[in-house]
């Protein structure tokens, strides 16, 4: 038997043990009076003489991380959340057989504690324990003290233990709570509309991906999880909803990778009477607010890459970008066949019906996304690649539309709205030949009902999509989306 085995065995006779002896080892009538972090705020800054006067009792729980026998007395660190105390056990205040019980505990134990607080001789603020109760008895010992849990794959399959022995792993997600608490409270002020639209369709849409397919069997049909609410909040846009948002897991049937993961989190908004450009000032303005609530300045470091936040963001053009920071002569960028040529060339594979506009985006994704290190609007997007946006007045060939880039990679995508059925359908037309074509990506059916709200009409819109994961894994310097999602999908153990 090995030594991790031995010590499961041991602990499964503890708990038979604590059963013979009438000890309930999972008990559920202990009420904490405060948390730990309560505890720590509220009286961390009393000197010893303020905590004595106190004369207040205090009921914690937590699990024990670290404990420290001196014959007659234990010192033991317990954890609630992400907060520590030390508590202070002594054999002539427990008394005899509830001190012997103590030291049979395990680390990973859960107990609650009532005693009042003092500081030892360091100054450490400590619980003075009158009587305590195991509440849970842990049947898996933690990982071991002075290696953490510090396996990848580990960390992020049993998310559990991560946060419990790496505190700064919970403080991330403290962190994305308060990003999204932000991000509501700034569209809510600005007279935005919170709503939940269908995360199961019968036409997957809003974006060009592939879906994940279910089946409901009452209705006999197939549906699929959305890869975008986009057509649904559209939709709202025609019933008289002039501003628009949803907080949404979205699900793409693609790879996996430090910025991409099957079951994202996006915030999207629809703005009736705005444009593309109105949508740029609105980004700034929403990114710094949250940067100056959450760090209190607009200056970050992200990987070790500094970066300031301090509008006006740089605007850049499509083609003077692969101009000017992806070394294609303008001759080879303007010329629709050299640049196919070249893409190819680099290894890019063109789906039925892509040409040109492919060319170019996927070019930029090799040649200049890295180096977009400040914030930046880049502009001027192809038409072939943004199906569902308006054609520019002054170059059709274009549309208006912008993608945000920070720390080297896409952070949003926004654009003015089409609005034109006409247009509309005739895009989603040459879609569907896409798919015809074995363009798994593209949309297998028209949504015919969608068509059917814009011949109803749409107000002139704009709308963006922002990643919510890689907004955090910006704001909380994670180099991975899997820090930054607490259960990221992976791949099955061998």
């Amino acid at each position: 038997m090995s030594l991790g085995d031995r010590i499961i065995a041991q602990r499964r006779e503890k708990l038979e043990f604590l059963r013979s002896q009438g000890i309930d080892p999972f008990y559920n009538r202990f009420k904490p009076s405060h948390t730990v972090a309560q505890v720590i705020q509220e009286f961390g800054n009393l000197s010893g003489e303020e905590l004595g006067a106190l004369n207040q009792v205090f009921r914690l729980a937590g699990r024990l991380m670290l404990v420290r026998e001196f014959g007659k007395s234990v010192f033991c660190h317990f954890q609630d959340g992400s907060s520590r105390l030390q508590a202070y056990i002594q054999r002539q205040t427990v008394g005899e057989e509830a001190f012997r019980l103590f030291k049979k505990l395990d680390l990973g134990d859960i107990v609650g504690f009532v005693g009042t607080l003092f500081r030892t001789r360091t100054g450490e603020l400590t619980l003075l324990v009158q009587e305590f109760t195991l509440l849970t008895k842990s049947l898996l010992p933690l990982p071991e003290k002075y290696h953490g849990l510090t396996d990848v794959e580990r960390r992020y399959r049993q998310r559990y233990l991560d946060l419990l022995v790496n505190p700064q792993v919970g403080r991330v997600f403290v962190q994305r709570a308060a990003i999204i608490r932000l991000i509501r409270q700034f569209l809510d002020d600005r007279g935005f509309l919170e709503v939940e639209t269908p995360m199961m369709q019968p036409i997957p849409g809003g974006a060009t991906a592939k879906p994940f397919v279910t089946y409901h069997q009452a209705l006999d049909m197939k549906l699929y999880l959305r890869i975008a609410p986009e057509l649904y909040l559209k939709r709202l846009l025609v019933g008289g909803f002039n501003r628009v948002y949803e907080i949404n897991r979205s699900f793409r049937n693609e790879g996996l990778s430090s910025l991409h993961n099957p079951e994202f989190t996006m915030l999207e908004f629809y703005q009736a009477y705005a444009t593309f450009e109105d949508l740029m000032t609105l980004t700034e303005e929403l990114v710094c607010f949250v940067g100056r609530e959450l760090l209190g300045t607009l200056q970050l470091v992200y990987q070790g890459m500094e970066i300031d936040l301090t509008p006006p963001w740089r605007r850049l053009d499509l083609r003077e970008a692969l101009i000017s920071l992806g070394g294609i002569p303008a001759e080879v960028v303007h010329d629709h066949q050299a640049l196919v040529a070249l893409a190819q060339k680099e290894g890019v594979t063109l789906r039925p019906g892509e040409g040109y506009g492919r060319a170019l985006t996927k070019l930029f994704d090799l040649k200049v996304e890295a180096q977009l290190i400040q914030p930046t609007f880049v502009v001027n997007y192809p038409l072939e690649t943004s199906p569902l946006s308006r054609k520019n007045d002054d170059n059709p060939e274009v549309v208006d539309r912008f993608e945000l880039f920070i720390a080297g990679r896409e952070m949003a995508n926004a654009f003015s709205e089409l609005n034109d059925p006409v247009d509309q359908r005739a895009r989603f037309e040459a879609q569907l030949a896409a798919h015809a074509a074995g363009d798994e990506e593209a949309p297998h059916a028209l949504d015919e009902d969608f068509l059917t709200a814009l011949e109803y009409g749409m107000p002139p819109a704009a709308g963006e999509g922002i990643g919510l994961d890689r907004l955090v894994m910006l704001f909380t310097d994670s180099p991975s989306i899997r820090d930054v999602i607490l259960f990221p999908q992976m791949r099955p153990e061998r």
